[in-house]
């Protein structure tokens, strides 16, 4: 989607969480999504505690929304199958965005908005 600007930050690691560049990306942006490659209670569930004890999720302005793996069996393949398998592939990801901005989900000849989330 050419009119839907993305920031890609690269958090390294879950601790000690970089505040700075949380609080500085929820006040920048309409919408946070986290990825990773780890199951519910990890990096995203991380900063979701941090955004609410910070407030910045007290006025209902920022959304936000942690993508991990599902709490299912996941068959050998190449890591794109598997990604594509967990829910955490581009066009999950890019879904995820676009629902949380209000914008229709369709890619190509199928549409996403029936997805299940990537939770357990």
């Amino acid at each position: 989607h050419a009119d839907v600007g993305v920031t890609v930050a690269d958090a390294r690691w879950m601790k000690p969480l970089d505040t700075a560049l949380v609080a500085r990306l929820a006040e920048e942006h309409d919408v946070l999504i986290t990825v990773e490659e780890g199951s519910i209670g990890g990096f995203g569930d991380h900063v979701l505690h941090y955004l609410s004890l910070g407030g910045f999720l007290d006025e209902g302005t920022l959304k936000a929304r942690p993508m991990v793996l599902p709490d299912k069996y996941i068959e050998a393949g190449s890591m794109g199958e598997q990604y594509e398998e967990a829910g955490l592939s581009q066009r999950f990801i890019e879904a995820t965005a676009l629902r949380l901005l209000g914008k229709p989900v369709s890619m190509g000849s199928s549409s996403l908005a029936d997805e299940e989330p990537t939770i357990a």
